[in-house]
């Protein structure tokens, strides 16, 4: 008491919390009318020189509390009698009986799950699974031996789709170009997969302005920016709704969407200061064993360092990233620069070429086309040692761009190198 409802504003208060109230003191009376019994107290404190009274209400324990008789649920900004809900109430007891539902306590749908691409995912990092064990070790049943949750997502089929929806213009209102499916694998490859796409679509560009030496090379969108929220929506995801998180590309900037909110042991000021509170620890303990993530705090100072804390967008059930586009000084705008996102590969391209530059992943795979233009998808990855879908998204990329055009049949056909944009015997910043 003593603070503005809306504007959070300290305006002080001349409260008696000691006063009577029906003929006993008022916390005689509270204390008689809520079931069980719960130790709340009254202080007093001082803010900014004004007087606030502080109500301080433990959580309840094993049962939900009631006033004189009866238990209330807030739904919205009101306060309603939880027995004219149900479904409500059983998941009030349910929690207090069991805690929140969780990726350990949340029973899989799914129990005939198999793990042939966990255990090769471990061996590609050094570290060898044991069949007899591997279940109890890494948390993938619950406390009856079933199948939890963790298991579901780290199976080879999770169940669960993770697309990566790319729109044409700057709205969902606009036409959609393509939507890439990620998910319906073992989630720490399809986290692996959408970060190979965000390499393949993060388009450098030249930065041509004041130079005097040496040309400033400027990407779309920051890649380590670009991990560390995409790793952190994977970590805090509620994934106990059955939702995974959502990626959306639109022309001028990439939304990161993760369900749920902030752990409740999280506040707005540490999470800013990246005071680390996973939503899904055992899934966080997964990660840091697997050196995906460090579990050092940087993330969110990562991307607030380059996005600022706009970057963010607290929602009622989700969190958003926004990475907007960056552009080179002189070039057009980012949402009319020809991407892999945008879709919008007319004579742009070829106009606006001499300011992009390709990430070394498209460099690399435009000499080997430059060297054998009749390769193949399959015989770029096994040579260069790149995944099939980031090869894929690279040449999706490169042709829509103008920087590579396909002549003849798929398998008979043959790569064309534009030789307007592209040339080996060209200097790098063309």
């Amino acid at each position: 008491m003593g603070i503005r409802n809306g504007t959070h504003e300290i305006v002080g208060t001349a409260v008696n919390y000691q006063k009577d109230f029906r003929k006993e003191p008022l916390q005689h009376y509270l204390a008689r009318q809520l079931t069980p019994d719960i130790c709340f107290s009254f202080s007093e404190i001082a803010l900014c020189g004004r007087r606030v009274v502080v109500l301080d209400i433990p959580a309840a324990k094993r049962v939900p509390t009631s006033f004189d008789g009866v238990r209330y649920i807030r739904i919205g900004s009101g306060k309603e009698n939880v027995s004219r809900y149900p479904e409500r109430e059983a998941q009030l007891f349910s929690v207090l009986a069991t805690g929140f539902p969780s990726v350990e306590s949340t029973e899989s749908e799914y129990q005939n799950l198999t793990f042939v691409k966990l255990f090769t995912y471990y061996a590609g990092r050094g570290i060898n699974l044991r069949e007899e064990n591997f279940r109890k070790n890494l948390g993938l049943l619950t406390a009856d031996g079933k199948y939890n949750l963790m298991a579901q997502l780290l199976s080879d089929d999770c169940h669960m789709p993770i697309r990566v929806s790319v729109f044409k213009g700057t709205s969902k209102a606009d036409p959609l170009f393509s939507v890439k499916e990620f998910g319906n694998t073992c989630v720490l490859l399809a986290l692996n997969k959408i970060l190979e796409y965000g390499d393949a679509i993060n388009v450098i560009m030249a930065d041509e302005s004041n130079r005097i030496t040496e040309r400033r090379e400027v990407a779309l969108f920051s890649q380590e920016a670009f991990r560390e929220a995409l790793i952190n929506a994977f970590v805090h995801n509620k994934w106990v709704d059955g939702n995974a998180p959502m990626i959306t590309v639109f022309s001028n900037r990439i939304e990161i969407l993760s369900r749920g909110a902030m752990a409740p042991a999280q506040t707005v000021s540490g999470f800013f200061l990246g005071e680390s509170v996973p939503v899904n620890q055992k899934l966080s303990d997964l990660f840091l064993q697997l050196h995906i993530c460090e579990r050092s705090g940087r993330g969110v100072p990562v991307i607030t360092d380059a996005y600022g804390r706009n970057a963010f967008e607290f929602r009622e059930n989700s969190i958003v990233v926004t990475l907007p586009f960056a552009k080179a000084p002189g070039s057009e705008p980012a949402h009319n620069t020809p991407t892999a996102a945008s879709g919008n590969v007319s004579g742009t391209a070829v106009k606006h070429g001499r300011d992009r530059l390709l990430n070394q992943t498209q460099k690399r795979i435009m000499e080997e086309i430059r060297r054998n233009p009749g390769i193949t998808q399959a015989e770029l990855s096994r040579l260069t040692g790149i995944g099939k879908t980031t090869v894929q998204n690279c040449i999706s990329m490169l042709k829509e761009c103008g920087f590579i055009k396909r002549e003849g049949a798929n398998k008979r056909g043959c790569w064309i190198i534009l030789e307007q944009l592209f040339r080996p015997d060209m200097p790098e910043d063309i």
